[in-house]
């Protein structure tokens, strides 16, 4: 994943240049706490708010110190842009607020993490959109949802925690051919792992919560959009004029949608996540290196009924995991044991591995995910997100593996 220049993912992320120079020589980007920035005229400041010119107004709307952060991601992925913001689910939230209308409808899978589900299935239900579940296994029941109203396909790219991994570059053919965009929630394998533009992705949204953020520093979120999509398709932005028709995703996203609902990224965030970008490579084969060493290990102990991670011979989905995923693909795992309450006592038991929600966490974490991300929901709507009350939730840390190992045996054996 070299740009034209033939650099290396961490150099490009660590050369990344400032959009203009800092006054005093600063080699990392400066934080802009301020809201408000000056202009030298009534003229000047009418073309920034105008787009006219390129100019920071309000932090809200944009912030050099986000900017330098956005830049980093484009080096990082070879997007045309990057628009950051409060969290993962705001650049969910945000992306379908630009491209939905009344009457359109998302094709996904009910396999989802809960608040997206929830995104879907219940807020944009109330603002007249549609979602079609489909089983993404099978593309002729992903074609067969879609028609002339349907404003994209969007899946997990590992969905979590089912652990399953559509056949994107087949499903991202298919798209194109009806004119659909596909959008991926990429959160579970960062940029160094997986090509998104390559596998045929045209808008990626991304929780920097996770392994951008470098140990759980902040909550974030980014939307990529590669410029890959013909936007005059979209019902909803044709009507936009005077604006390349692949541009126009991100110039509705910048200029209205993002504005007005106000999650932009705040400054703190941007610099702490900036500077914990420049090590990421290195932390993910790192995590990702022993979530393949313990989910063998998982494989092998009695008590567990079955283990979850895509590179494993077990899983269903390896060969489009060994396609799609440049190494290991990632540092979650699940693994069932035989009731809730065996899970319940294994984790009561760990000394190790944390008891907490979030992932890519320079710590290990575990979580129940029946009784604590989807808790709220029905008994049945459990079963239709296919949700198991047996299945715990790793997400393996930077400690050393085989301290892990020693952890979940005695914690196993004693339940």
């Amino acid at each position: 994943m070299n740009n034209e220049k033939g650099k290396k993912f961490s150099t490009r992320i660590i050369s990344s240049p400032f959009k203009r120079p800092d006054s005093h020589g600063a080699i990392s980007m400066p934080v802009y706490r301020n809201a408000a920035f000056e202009f030298t005229s009534a003229e000047d400041i009418a073309d920034a708010f105008q787009f006219r010119v390129e100019g920071h107004t309000y932090s809200r709307i944009s912030n050099p110190t986000v900017e330098n952060l956005e830049a980093k991601i484009k080096a990082a992925s070879g997007a045309g842009s990057v628009m950051a913001f409060s969290s993962g689910m705001a650049t969910i939230a945000n992306t379908f607020l630009t491209i939905a209308y009344a009457g359109s409808n998302i094709v996904t899978s009910p396999h989802l993490f809960g608040n997206t589900f929830s995104l879907f299935k219940f807020t944009l239900a109330e603002f007249g959109v549609e979602v079609r579940f489909v089983n993404t296994d099978n593309l002729e029941e992903i074609e067969a949802a879609t028609d002339a109203d349907t404003c994209a396909f969007f899946c997990e790219l590992i969905t979590n925690p089912h652990m399953e991994v559509a056949d994107i570059p087949a499903i991202s053919e298919m798209m194109k051919r009806k004119n659909i965009p596909v959008i991926v929630d990429t959160t579970i394998v960062p940029w160094c792992g997986f090509d998104a533009k390559k596998a045929g992705i045209d808008i990626e949204v991304v929780s920097t919560t996770k392994y951008i953020s470098g140990g759980a520093t902040s909550v974030g979120g980014v939307i990529v959009d590669y410029g890959t999509f013909d936007w005059s398709k979209n019902k909803k932005l044709a009507k936009i004029n005077g604006v390349d028709p692949c541009l126009r995703f991100t110039s509705k996203l910048r200029k209205e949608i993002g504005r007005n609902i106000g999650a932009y990224m705040d400054s703190e965030t941007a610099s702490l996540q900036s500077s914990a970008m420049e090590t990421l490579e290195l932390r993910f084969e790192k995590m990702s290196g022993s979530a393949y060493v313990l989910a063998q290990f998982l494989e092998k102990q009695e008590e567990v009924i079955k283990t979850g991670y895509t590179k494993l011979e077990s899983s269903p989905y390896k060969s489009i995991s060994d396609n799609l995923f440049e190494n290991n693909p990632g540092a979650m795992l699940t693994f069932n044991l035989g009731s809730k309450q065996e899970c319940y006592r294994f984790m009561n038991n760990l000394q190790i591995i944390r008891r907490a929600t979030n992932l890519f966490d320079n710590k290990t974490l575990i979580i129940h995910p029946e009784s604590t991300i989807y808790g709220t929901f029905s008994p049945e709507m459990k079963n239709f997100m296919g949700i198991e009350d047996t299945l715990l939730r790793l997400s393996v840390g930077l400690e050393d593996p085989e301290d892990l190992k020693d952890d979940i045996s005695n914690a196993l054996a004693r339940i």
